[in-house]
Protein backbone atom coordinates (compact mmCIF):
# COMPACT_ATOMS: atom_id res chain seq x y z
CA UNK A 1 0.00 0.00 0.00
CA UNK A 2 0.91 3.66 -0.26
CA UNK A 3 3.93 4.52 1.87
CA UNK A 4 2.91 6.93 4.62
CA UNK A 5 4.73 10.20 3.81
CA UNK A 6 3.93 12.17 6.98
CA UNK A 7 4.27 11.72 10.70
CA UNK A 8 1.06 11.49 12.70
CA UNK A 9 1.70 14.91 14.19
CA UNK A 10 1.86 16.30 10.67
CA UNK A 11 -1.44 14.55 9.88
CA UNK A 12 -3.04 16.39 12.76
CA UNK A 13 -1.90 19.73 11.35
CA UNK A 14 -3.69 19.17 8.04
CA UNK A 15 -7.17 20.54 7.53
CA UNK A 16 -9.85 18.19 8.84
CA UNK A 17 -12.94 19.94 7.59
CA UNK A 18 -12.86 18.63 4.05
CA UNK A 19 -12.68 14.90 4.72
CA UNK A 20 -16.41 14.35 4.73
CA UNK A 21 -16.77 15.63 1.18
CA UNK A 22 -14.36 13.14 -0.36
CA UNK A 23 -15.84 10.97 -3.13
CA UNK A 24 -17.02 7.51 -2.18
CA UNK A 25 -14.55 5.93 -4.58
CA UNK A 26 -11.59 6.66 -2.32
CA UNK A 27 -9.45 3.59 -1.84
CA UNK A 28 -7.93 2.36 1.37
CA UNK A 29 -4.71 3.95 0.10
CA UNK A 30 -6.22 7.40 0.27
CA UNK A 31 -7.52 6.75 3.76
CA UNK A 32 -3.95 6.67 4.99
CA UNK A 33 -3.57 10.37 4.32
CA UNK A 34 -6.93 11.51 5.66
CA UNK A 35 -7.33 12.28 9.37
CA UNK A 36 -10.82 11.07 10.11
CA UNK A 37 -11.85 11.93 13.66
CA UNK A 38 -15.07 11.34 15.48
CA UNK A 39 -16.85 10.90 18.69
CA UNK A 40 -20.42 10.35 19.70
CA UNK A 41 -23.68 10.77 21.55
CA UNK A 42 -27.15 9.10 21.48
CA UNK A 43 -30.52 8.51 23.07
CA UNK A 44 -29.21 5.24 24.48
CA UNK A 45 -28.14 7.34 27.49
CA UNK A 46 -31.22 8.06 29.62
CA UNK A 47 -29.80 8.75 33.07
CA UNK A 48 -31.82 11.42 34.86
CA UNK A 49 -29.43 12.57 37.56
CA UNK A 50 -25.81 13.61 37.74
CA UNK A 51 -23.28 10.82 38.10
CA UNK A 52 -20.27 13.04 38.68
CA UNK A 53 -17.78 11.36 41.00
CA UNK A 54 -16.23 12.99 44.04
CA UNK A 55 -12.71 12.55 45.44
CA UNK A 56 -12.42 9.51 47.68
CA UNK A 57 -11.64 9.80 51.36
CA UNK A 58 -8.18 9.42 52.89
CA UNK A 59 -6.41 10.45 49.69
CA UNK A 60 -6.87 7.04 48.11
CA UNK A 61 -6.47 6.51 44.39
CA UNK A 62 -9.73 6.62 42.46
CA UNK A 63 -11.13 3.47 40.90
CA UNK A 64 -11.30 2.71 37.17
CA UNK A 65 -14.83 1.66 36.27
CA UNK A 66 -16.95 0.89 33.22
CA UNK A 67 -14.61 -1.40 31.28
CA UNK A 68 -16.37 -4.35 29.65
CA UNK A 69 -14.91 -7.44 28.05
CA UNK A 70 -16.44 -8.51 24.76
CA UNK A 71 -16.73 -11.90 23.10
CA UNK A 72 -16.88 -11.43 19.34
CA UNK A 73 -19.19 -13.72 17.35
CA UNK A 74 -17.82 -16.98 16.03
CA UNK A 75 -19.41 -16.22 12.66
CA UNK A 76 -16.89 -13.44 12.05
CA UNK A 77 -14.49 -14.48 9.31
CA UNK A 78 -11.26 -16.13 10.41
CA UNK A 79 -8.81 -14.00 8.48
CA UNK A 80 -5.07 -13.91 7.95
CA UNK A 81 -5.59 -10.14 7.61
CA UNK A 82 -4.41 -10.10 4.01
CA UNK A 83 -6.95 -7.50 3.02
CA UNK A 84 -6.65 -7.70 -0.75
CA UNK A 85 -7.42 -11.39 -0.47
CA UNK A 86 -10.28 -10.75 1.95
CA UNK A 87 -11.84 -8.22 -0.42
CA UNK A 88 -11.54 -10.64 -3.35
CA UNK A 89 -13.01 -13.56 -1.42
CA UNK A 90 -15.95 -11.46 -0.29
CA UNK A 91 -16.59 -10.22 -3.83
CA UNK A 92 -16.45 -13.76 -5.20
CA UNK A 93 -19.17 -14.73 -2.73
CA UNK A 94 -21.28 -11.72 -3.71
CA UNK A 95 -20.45 -9.89 -0.50
CA UNK A 96 -18.56 -6.86 0.73
CA UNK A 97 -15.90 -6.61 3.42
CA UNK A 98 -16.54 -5.00 6.81
CA UNK A 99 -13.56 -4.24 9.04
CA UNK A 100 -14.27 -3.67 12.74
CA UNK A 101 -11.59 -1.88 14.77
CA UNK A 102 -11.97 -2.51 18.50
CA UNK A 103 -9.92 -2.62 21.70
CA UNK A 104 -9.96 -4.60 24.92
CA UNK A 105 -12.42 -3.57 27.64
CA UNK A 106 -14.21 -1.11 25.35
CA UNK A 107 -17.80 -0.61 26.56
CA UNK A 108 -18.91 0.80 23.21
CA UNK A 109 -17.55 -2.25 21.40
CA UNK A 110 -19.51 -4.33 23.88
CA UNK A 111 -22.66 -2.34 23.09
CA UNK A 112 -22.06 -2.94 19.38
CA UNK A 113 -21.94 -6.71 19.93
CA UNK A 114 -24.51 -7.06 22.71
CA UNK A 115 -27.07 -4.59 21.32
CA UNK A 116 -26.56 -4.31 17.56
CA UNK A 117 -25.42 -7.79 16.65
CA UNK A 118 -28.02 -9.28 18.98
CA UNK A 119 -30.70 -8.01 16.59
CA UNK A 120 -31.56 -10.94 14.33
CA UNK A 121 -32.12 -8.82 11.23
CA UNK A 122 -28.73 -7.12 11.67
CA UNK A 123 -26.97 -10.43 12.22
CA UNK A 124 -28.70 -11.96 9.20
CA UNK A 125 -27.78 -9.01 6.97
CA UNK A 126 -24.14 -9.15 8.01
CA UNK A 127 -23.96 -12.91 7.48
CA UNK A 128 -25.67 -12.74 4.09
CA UNK A 129 -24.07 -9.65 2.60
CA UNK A 130 -20.71 -9.14 4.32
CA UNK A 131 -17.56 -10.85 5.44
CA UNK A 132 -16.73 -9.34 8.82
CA UNK A 133 -13.20 -9.26 10.22
CA UNK A 134 -12.01 -7.71 13.47
CA UNK A 135 -8.80 -5.79 14.14
CA UNK A 136 -7.57 -4.82 17.61
CA UNK A 137 -6.31 -1.24 17.35
CA UNK A 138 -3.51 -2.08 19.84
CA UNK A 139 -2.84 -5.59 18.51
CA UNK A 140 0.36 -7.05 17.09
CA UNK A 141 -0.98 -9.39 14.41
CA UNK A 142 0.41 -8.76 10.95
CA UNK A 143 -1.86 -6.93 8.50
CA UNK A 144 -1.26 -6.81 4.75
CA UNK A 145 -3.01 -3.80 3.29
CA UNK A 146 -5.00 -3.84 0.07
CA UNK A 147 -1.82 -3.15 -1.92
CA UNK A 148 0.41 -5.44 0.09
CA UNK A 149 2.24 -3.21 2.55
CA UNK A 150 2.81 -4.81 5.92
CA UNK A 151 1.70 -3.37 9.26
CA UNK A 152 0.82 -4.59 12.69
CA UNK A 153 -2.78 -4.09 13.76
CA UNK A 154 -1.59 -1.19 15.89
CA UNK A 155 0.35 0.61 13.18
CA UNK A 156 -2.42 -0.03 10.65
CA UNK A 157 -5.00 1.57 12.97
CA UNK A 158 -2.56 4.41 13.54
CA UNK A 159 -2.07 4.91 9.81
CA UNK A 160 -5.84 5.10 9.34
CA UNK A 161 -6.08 7.48 12.30
CA UNK A 162 -8.53 5.33 14.21
CA UNK A 163 -9.38 7.52 17.20
CA UNK A 164 -12.47 5.75 18.53
CA UNK A 165 -13.73 2.24 18.96
CA UNK A 166 -15.67 0.76 17.43
CA UNK A 167 -14.59 2.18 14.08
CA UNK A 168 -16.09 0.37 11.10
CA UNK A 169 -14.88 0.42 7.50
CA UNK A 170 -17.03 -0.96 4.71
CA UNK A 171 -15.13 -1.73 1.50
CA UNK A 172 -16.48 -2.25 -1.99
CA UNK A 173 -15.74 -5.23 -4.22
CA UNK A 174 -12.64 -3.42 -5.51
CA UNK A 175 -11.35 -2.44 -2.08
CA UNK A 176 -12.58 1.15 -2.18
CA UNK A 177 -14.24 2.85 0.76
CA UNK A 178 -18.02 2.74 0.78
CA UNK A 179 -18.54 4.06 4.31
CA UNK A 180 -16.59 4.72 7.49
CA UNK A 181 -18.28 4.91 10.92
CA UNK A 182 -16.26 6.59 13.65
CA UNK A 183 -17.84 5.47 16.91
CA UNK A 184 -20.89 3.56 18.06
CA UNK A 185 -24.19 3.74 16.16
CA UNK A 186 -27.34 2.45 17.82
CA UNK A 187 -29.15 -0.39 16.00
CA UNK A 188 -31.49 1.84 13.99
CA UNK A 189 -28.70 4.07 12.69
CA UNK A 190 -26.51 1.04 11.99
CA UNK A 191 -29.33 -0.46 9.92
CA UNK A 192 -29.24 2.66 7.76
CA UNK A 193 -25.50 2.16 7.29
CA UNK A 194 -26.05 -1.45 6.25
CA UNK A 195 -28.76 -0.41 3.78
CA UNK A 196 -26.45 2.23 2.31
CA UNK A 197 -23.51 -0.13 1.84
CA UNK A 198 -25.38 -3.27 0.79
CA UNK A 199 -27.36 -1.21 -1.70
CA UNK A 200 -24.11 0.19 -3.16
CA UNK A 201 -25.51 3.67 -2.63
CA UNK A 202 -22.04 5.22 -2.56
CA UNK A 203 -22.21 5.10 -6.37
CA UNK A 204 -24.96 7.71 -6.48
CA UNK A 205 -24.99 9.64 -3.20
CA UNK A 206 -23.25 10.31 0.09
CA UNK A 207 -24.26 8.76 3.40
CA UNK A 208 -25.40 12.07 4.86
CA UNK A 209 -27.70 12.69 1.89
CA UNK A 210 -28.96 9.11 2.08
CA UNK A 211 -29.82 9.59 5.75
CA UNK A 212 -31.65 12.83 4.99
CA UNK A 213 -33.75 11.02 2.39
CA UNK A 214 -34.74 8.39 4.94
CA UNK A 215 -35.70 10.86 7.65
CA UNK A 216 -38.99 12.69 7.83
CA UNK A 217 -39.34 16.36 6.98
CA UNK A 218 -37.82 18.77 9.49
CA UNK A 219 -39.76 19.13 12.72
CA UNK A 220 -41.50 22.37 13.57
CA UNK A 221 -40.25 21.92 17.13
CA UNK A 222 -37.55 24.38 18.15
CA UNK A 223 -33.98 23.35 18.83
CA UNK A 224 -32.86 22.79 22.40
CA UNK A 225 -31.93 26.15 23.93
CA UNK A 226 -29.29 26.43 26.64
CA UNK A 227 -27.49 29.37 28.29
CA UNK A 228 -24.04 28.13 27.30
CA UNK A 229 -24.68 28.96 23.64
CA UNK A 230 -22.72 32.11 22.85
CA UNK A 231 -25.57 33.50 20.77
CA UNK A 232 -27.49 32.96 17.54
CA UNK A 233 -25.45 32.07 14.49
CA UNK A 234 -25.17 35.16 12.32
CA UNK A 235 -21.52 35.88 11.53
CA UNK A 236 -18.86 33.54 12.94
CA UNK A 237 -16.10 35.78 11.62
CA UNK A 238 -17.10 38.14 14.42
CA UNK A 239 -17.32 35.60 17.24
CA UNK A 240 -16.09 37.10 20.54
CA UNK A 241 -13.30 34.62 21.17
CA UNK A 242 -11.84 34.59 17.67
CA UNK A 243 -8.13 33.86 17.85
CA UNK A 244 -8.31 33.28 21.61
CA UNK A 245 -10.92 30.60 22.33
CA UNK A 246 -11.67 27.40 20.43
CA UNK A 247 -14.97 27.10 18.57
CA UNK A 248 -17.60 24.41 19.17
CA UNK A 249 -20.45 23.89 16.70
CA UNK A 250 -23.49 21.79 17.60
CA UNK A 251 -25.32 20.43 14.55
CA UNK A 252 -28.82 19.55 15.76
CA UNK A 253 -32.47 19.34 14.74
CA UNK A 254 -35.90 19.72 16.31
CA UNK A 255 -37.61 16.69 17.92
CA UNK A 256 -34.19 15.18 18.56
CA UNK A 257 -34.13 12.83 21.51
CA UNK A 258 -30.39 12.38 21.18
CA UNK A 259 -29.89 16.15 21.39
CA UNK A 260 -32.12 16.42 24.46
CA UNK A 261 -30.23 13.60 26.16
CA UNK A 262 -26.91 15.27 25.50
CA UNK A 263 -27.99 18.61 26.91
CA UNK A 264 -30.15 17.35 29.78
CA UNK A 265 -27.91 14.64 31.22
CA UNK A 266 -24.31 15.18 30.14
CA UNK A 267 -23.85 18.87 29.49
CA UNK A 268 -26.00 19.82 32.49
CA UNK A 269 -23.22 18.68 34.83
CA UNK A 270 -21.09 21.35 36.43
CA UNK A 271 -17.89 19.73 35.14
CA UNK A 272 -19.26 19.81 31.58
CA UNK A 273 -20.36 23.43 31.83
CA UNK A 274 -16.92 24.45 33.07
CA UNK A 275 -15.41 22.91 29.95
CA UNK A 276 -18.00 24.52 27.66
CA UNK A 277 -17.05 27.91 29.09
CA UNK A 278 -13.66 27.52 27.39
CA UNK A 279 -15.34 27.68 23.95
CA UNK A 280 -17.39 29.95 21.78
CA UNK A 281 -20.43 27.68 21.39
CA UNK A 282 -22.98 27.89 18.58
CA UNK A 283 -25.88 25.75 17.45
CA UNK A 284 -26.69 25.04 13.81
CA UNK A 285 -29.98 23.60 12.57
CA UNK A 286 -29.11 20.85 10.09
CA UNK A 287 -32.39 21.61 8.28
CA UNK A 288 -32.01 25.38 8.64
CA UNK A 289 -32.61 27.68 5.67
CA UNK A 290 -31.55 30.98 7.23
CA UNK A 291 -28.28 32.39 5.91
CA UNK A 292 -25.28 33.04 8.14
CA UNK A 293 -21.55 33.60 7.72
CA UNK A 294 -19.12 30.82 8.59
CA UNK A 295 -15.78 31.39 10.29
CA UNK A 296 -14.21 31.23 6.82
CA UNK A 297 -16.49 34.01 5.54
CA UNK A 298 -18.76 31.76 3.49
CA UNK A 299 -22.48 32.58 3.38
CA UNK A 300 -24.52 29.40 3.83
CA UNK A 301 -27.63 27.92 5.40
CA UNK A 302 -27.45 25.32 8.15
CA UNK A 303 -28.64 22.70 5.69
CA UNK A 304 -25.92 23.64 3.20
CA UNK A 305 -23.13 23.63 5.76
CA UNK A 306 -24.30 20.32 7.22
CA UNK A 307 -24.20 18.77 3.77
CA UNK A 308 -20.82 20.32 2.96
CA UNK A 309 -19.30 18.91 6.17
CA UNK A 310 -20.94 15.50 5.76
CA UNK A 311 -23.05 15.76 8.91
CA UNK A 312 -25.38 12.75 9.05
CA UNK A 313 -25.99 12.40 12.79
CA UNK A 314 -27.78 14.64 15.28
CA UNK A 315 -26.19 15.84 17.43
CA UNK A 316 -22.83 16.17 15.72
CA UNK A 317 -20.23 18.29 17.50
CA UNK A 318 -17.33 19.78 15.54
CA UNK A 319 -14.53 21.36 17.54
CA UNK A 320 -12.10 23.89 16.09
CA UNK A 321 -8.93 25.44 17.44
CA UNK A 322 -8.82 29.15 18.24
CA UNK A 323 -7.17 29.61 14.84
CA UNK A 324 -10.07 27.88 13.07
CA UNK A 325 -8.59 24.44 12.35
CA UNK A 326 -10.94 21.50 12.81
CA UNK A 327 -9.48 19.27 15.51
CA UNK A 328 -12.03 16.55 16.20
CA UNK A 329 -15.72 15.81 15.87
CA UNK A 330 -18.48 13.79 17.54
CA UNK A 331 -20.78 11.97 15.17
CA UNK A 332 -21.89 8.89 17.06
CA UNK A 333 -22.47 7.94 20.72
CA UNK A 334 -20.44 8.48 23.89
CA UNK A 335 -21.44 9.20 27.46
CA UNK A 336 -20.11 11.72 29.97
CA UNK A 337 -16.47 10.72 30.36
CA UNK A 338 -15.76 10.67 26.65
CA UNK A 339 -17.83 13.78 25.96
CA UNK A 340 -15.99 15.75 28.62
CA UNK A 341 -12.68 14.33 27.44
CA UNK A 342 -13.24 15.47 23.88
CA UNK A 343 -13.98 18.98 25.15
CA UNK A 344 -10.90 18.97 27.35
CA UNK A 345 -8.75 17.54 24.54
CA UNK A 346 -9.36 20.72 22.55
CA UNK A 347 -9.71 23.26 25.38
CA UNK A 348 -6.42 22.18 26.96
CA UNK A 349 -4.73 22.06 23.54
CA UNK A 350 -3.54 18.54 24.36
CA UNK A 351 -4.09 17.62 20.71
CA UNK A 352 -0.98 19.62 19.79
CA UNK A 353 1.23 17.18 21.70
CA UNK A 354 -0.83 13.99 21.58
CA UNK A 355 -2.39 13.15 18.20
CA UNK A 356 -3.92 9.93 19.54
CA UNK A 357 -7.17 10.66 21.36
CA UNK A 358 -7.14 7.16 22.87
CA UNK A 359 -3.73 7.75 24.46
CA UNK A 360 -4.95 11.11 25.70
CA UNK A 361 -7.96 9.39 27.29
CA UNK A 362 -5.68 7.02 29.17
CA UNK A 363 -3.52 9.88 30.42
CA UNK A 364 -6.54 11.91 31.52
CA UNK A 365 -8.10 8.95 33.33
CA UNK A 366 -4.82 8.28 35.11
CA UNK A 367 -4.57 11.91 36.22
CA UNK A 368 -8.13 11.95 37.55
CA UNK A 369 -7.54 8.73 39.50
CA UNK A 370 -4.36 10.19 41.00
CA UNK A 371 -6.51 13.00 42.40
CA UNK A 372 -8.56 10.39 44.28
CA UNK A 373 -11.56 10.54 41.94
CA UNK A 374 -13.19 7.50 40.37
CA UNK A 375 -13.22 7.28 36.57
CA UNK A 376 -16.16 5.57 34.87
CA UNK A 377 -15.50 5.32 31.14
CA UNK A 378 -19.10 4.28 30.49
CA UNK A 379 -20.74 7.11 32.41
Amino acid sequence: MYKIPLSLSQYQQKSRAWYATLPAALTLITLLTVPLLAFSQSAESTETESTETEPTENGERGQFLGAQETQYPDWFKTSFLELEEDVAEAAEAGKRLMILFHQDNCPYCNAFVEKNLAQKDIEDTLKDKFDVIEINMWGDREVASVQGNIYTEKTFAQALNVQFTPTVLFLTESGELSLRINGYYDPDRFRLALDFVSGQMEKTTTFDEFVRQQESAPSAKSLVDRPYFTGPVTDLTQRPGKGQKPLLLFFEQGSCRNCETLHDTILSKKSSRELLAEFDVYQIDIWGREKFTTAEGQTVTGRELSSELGVSYAPTLILYSAEGEEVIRSEAWFKSFHTQSILDYVASEAWHEQPSFQRYLSTRAEHIQEQGTDVNIFD
